[in-house]
């Protein structure tokens, strides 16, 4: 927290106290999703459901988030950022109570919905919030500790949850973010910075209609690289219809209304439009890692299921231990050159992860993930940094949103994208029972595919640098 100041460069205990509620929103978010996951079999047995139905406790939380990240974001810009924010914290709190007093699993399911929008909210308004909090030379370091904090959830979920589900039970889960939320909401009241007085402009409205259309779009997308049990069959060929037709119309509507959701001339920013852009990217190829590491660790280099757990957590961990110095470095040598360093490391790594493992067994893989995970929290830290730093207030809150979008879509890809690629590479239809060598094989393609989409991501950051004739301003994205 000493890396934070008042405008002058003091350091004052209000900012650091005001940066420490932000990533606690932070923590939250990701803790939401990464410690339900432990629990399926544990709720398919107390609510007697198949799989299939319990993994909707996880899907409902992501497809909250998905959908309304980017309108909850403009909803900050229209009624106040902090305002917003707690409204969202206090949703999140009151929803993890009723996850937790759920007496049947529909109601654990629309509860992990509500949960889900409050976590849009944290999401989208921590990154915006950032702006308005820290000094602009100091906003790096805030994003590093961002990205730290979002590592720590995800790393910490499955171990927390693993230990209260053993103790207490499965309801715990869900109880142990209320004291948190309470926590953050008094933080945030007390120290964020108070939301600034609006002009009355009819720019200043809120979108319904541009709400509901990419609402619908992205989840007809969501659904469409989620449900089939990996198999693509006529309801994901619909589903992706739904959501081109879909994403069409919200185009027409955004080009006709006088506040859009989105403007769409904000793509004109190249610096916006290359951050989303190699943000999905980049997310696509780290979901690569979560889909693939775990048949290769098993299957080829014979780990058992807590070895493999091990393995898989130091990716989590070195994301925590790299996401501040990952913020410092932006802040010493600049946003854009950060991008391209990060950008390279995972480059790097990619490869690594395509050689070393066959040479080197469990030392390559983890050597590997030592050299892209690093990368892609400089990456993150950089490419937010870049993108928030111009943005104005009235805009802060649906960018951020997009940004975290971007994020989440190239996730939601990676698990089904990658996931194909990896499948067809080891030559089988059903990778849990295909032999070593071709989930090896597997593994050595897929990863050098990412390896590729990380290399077409600094051609995207150079080439809009480029093309931009002169710095990015607000009025490019308000």
């Amino acid at each position: 927290m000493n890396d934070f100041g008042d405008e002058r460069g003091g350091r004052t205990p209000s900012v650091r106290w005001a940066v420490g509620s932000l990533a606690l929103s932070m923590l939250l978010s990701s803790l939401g999703v990464s410690i339900a996951n432990v629990a399926l079999p544990t709720l398919a047995q107390a609510f007697t459901a198949s799989f299939q139905a319990v993994q909707w406790v996880v899907l409902a939380y992501l497809l909250a988030i998905t959908t309304l990240i980017v309108s909850v974001g403009r909803l900050g810009d229209v009624m106040g950022h902090r305002r917003v924010l707690l409204a969202g914290i206090s949703l999140f709190t009151g929803a993890s109570i009723l996850c937790g007093i759920a007496p049947a699993l529909w109601m654990l399911i629309a509860a992990r919905a509500v949960q889900g929008l409050g976590a849009a909210v944290l999401m989208a308004l921590t990154m915006a919030l950032v702006r308005e909090t820290v000094p602009k030379e100091r906003t790096g370091s805030a994003m590093g500790l961002l990205g730290t904090m979002s590592a720590i959830g995800t790393a910490l979920g499955p171990s927390l949850g693993g230990v209260l589900i053993a103790g207490p039970g499965w309801r715990t889960i869900f109880l142990i973010m209320v004291p948190l939320g309470i926590l953050n909401v008094l933080l945030a009241h007390r120290h964020l910075p108070a939301d600034g007085r609006r002009a009355k402009t009819g720019r200043n409205g809120f979108d319904r209609l541009g709400t509901l259309l990419l609402g619908l779009t992205l989840a007809a997308y969501a659904l469409a690289v989620t449900v089939g049990d990996g198999r693509f069959g006529w309801l994901n060929t619909a589903l992706l219809l739904a959501a081109a037709f879909g994403g069409g119309l919200f185009v027409l509507a955004e080009a006709r209304v006088v506040s859009p959701l989105i403007r769409l001339a904000a793509f004109r920013n190249a610096v916006l439009s290359s951050g989303l852009a190699m943000n999905a990217l980049v997310s696509t190829v780290m979901m690569t890692t979560l889909v693939v590491g775990p048949f290769y660790l098993s299957r080829t280099l014979g780990l058992n299921e807590a070895l493999v757990g091990v393995v898989m957590s130091i990716g989590p961990i070195l994301s925590a231990l790299s996401g501040v110095p990952a913020g410092r470095i932006v802040d010493r040598s600049g946003a854009p050159f950060a991008v391209i360093v990060g950008l390279t490391g995972m480059t790097a790594g990619s490869v690594a992860l395509s050689v070393l493992p066959a040479m080197l067994g469990v030392a390559g893989y983890i050597a590997a993930i030592a050299v892209l995970t690093p990368g892609y929290q400089l990456f993150l830290a950089a490419n937010n940094t870049a993108v928030m730093m111009d943005v104005g207030p009235e805009q802060r809150g649906v960018i951020s949103g997009m940004l975290s979008l971007s994020r989440n879509l190239g996730l939601i890809t990676g698990a089904s994208v990658m996931g194909a690629v990896f499948a067809f590479a080891s030559a089988t239809t059903d990778i849990t029972t295909a032999s070593p060598e071709a989930v090896a094989t597997g593994m050595q393609i897929t990863f050098a595919v990412a390896a590729v989409l990380i290399v077409v991501a600094p051609v995207i950051s150079i080439g809009s640098r480029a093309l931009a004739t002169r710095p990015p301003s607000s009025a490019d994205v308000s």
